[in-house]
């Protein structure tokens, strides 16, 4: 990588490669905008920027993936508006940095990333927090204020109304390991999987155009649960704060679309508490039940996932050593995450993808799910995949 950085920019002195990784989640689907629990991991796909000082008072960013550079001047960053295009992360972060007191010093910056683009698995916060530690260059900030940073860069300039999972678990991972994440206190614990399984995303290959702005209809919708629901029990600051049995006692007195998300919600976050005692106790298929149910939920009470979703995981579930299979991300498309025996590895592969071939005439790409490191500096020794792998 930094030999390409030296043929694109004649000089690779002062360069250094910062990576941050794409996640899945195994459970919790949008609660953490309801300041719920969430169990990622963050994933070996990753995004790596090298970067190094410039002269000219400009930050000039190629994107490989793109084959695209763009450039500003320095001094220009702070006013720069959203464009709706990939350059609006990167953007995005700058302006927060700027606004935290760190100047944008000019550079020139090489993206190459392994997240898929609108896969689920969160390419977006791998691009923000990368672009964020190549922005600061080795500068200090502690890892819980540079998730909050990415996170509102996506919110505020970005537009969209996102919790702080996936820039957290980028900065947070931690390999061979789950993380399970408060999204109130944005305090977290690891949690170690069980032997004897393994983790595999689907990607449809598809984004349906509903899923930004049903996102944001659904954090709304929450937040009319909220308020329909506060006037009952006081207290109630979030969705988080109210459990099964509490909703269902109030459920017939919001209207009957709110009270579905709100069902959704307040089930999912209960789900990911049982799904951690599964894990620790080792009930590989207690564990497999409550992705399904996950999916379920999300399918028919929040209504988020799409029939390319719903094939996967319905087709996941009848072939041999498959434990459980959900959707995973925002939904509409993206992917699905599946736990499964790692000697079923091979014929899940096979039958998942002839038999979505045979249904949508499209190939899924399918992912290992590797819990690995969050984000940092690459050093010297480490080996970054090379372009079009």
């Amino acid at each position: 990588m930094t030999e390409d950085f030296r043929k694109l920019y004649g000089s690779a002195e002062g360069v250094r490669v910062f990576r941050a990784p794409g996640r899945v989640n195994l459970i919790g689907e949008h609660t953490d905008y309801n300041l719920g629990f969430v169990l990622p991991v963050a994933l070996d796909l990753a995004t790596y920027i090298a970067a190094a000082p410039a002269a000219g008072g400009k930050v000039r960013i190629y994107s490989e993936d793109r084959r695209e550079m763009r450039e500003w001047r320095v001094s220009e960053i702070s006013a720069i508006l959203r464009a709706r295009h990939w350059t609006d992360y990167p953007i995005g972060v700058a302006q927060q940095l700027i606004g935290a007191g760190f100047a944008i010093e000019p550079a020139n910056l090489l993206i190459r990333s392994r997240v898929p683009e609108g896969s689920g698995l969160s390419s977006s916060a791998a691009l923000e927090v990368s672009s964020a530690l190549a922005f600061l260059n080795g500068r200090p900030l502690p890892p819980i204020e540079l998730a909050r940073l990415c996170q509102r860069a996506e919110v505020q300039f970005v537009g969209m109304p996102c919790g702080i999972m996936d820039q957290y678990i980028s900065i947070f991972g931690r390999e061979r390991t789950a993380v399970e994440i408060d999204c109130r206190s944005l305090e977290h614990r690891d949690v170690e999987l069980p032997a004897g399984i393994t983790f595999l995303a689907v990607n449809t290959m598809v984004k349906h155009a509903l899923a930004g702005s049903a996102y944001r209809d659904r954090v709304a919708e929450c937040a009319a649960a909220v308020e329909g629901i506060k006037p009952h029990f006081p207290q109630l600051k979030s969705l988080r704060d109210v459990s099964p049995e509490q909703f269902e006692s109030v459920a017939h007195r919001l209207p009957e679309g709110i009270a579905r998300r709100a069902r959704h919600v307040v089930t999912e976050t209960a789900r990911v508490g049982r799904f951690v005692s599964a894990s620790e106790h080792g009930d590989l298929h207690r564990m497999g039940r409550l992705m399904v149910e996950s999916h379920r939920s999300l399918q028919h009470d929040y209504e988020v996932s799409c029939a390319e979703l719903d094939f996967l995981v319905d087709r996941s579930l009848g072939i041999e050593g498959v434990f459980g299979a959900r959707m995973t991300g925002g939904g509409f498309g993206g992917c699905t995450v599946t736990m499964l025996q790692p000697d079923a590895v091979p014929g899940f592969r096979q039958e998942i993808a002839e038999s979505y071939e045979r249904r949508f005439g499209v190939t899924p790409a399918i992912y290992p799910c590797e819990p690995s490191a969050g984000a940092g500096e690459v050093k010297n020794f480490e080996t970054i995949p090379s372009a079009g792998h």
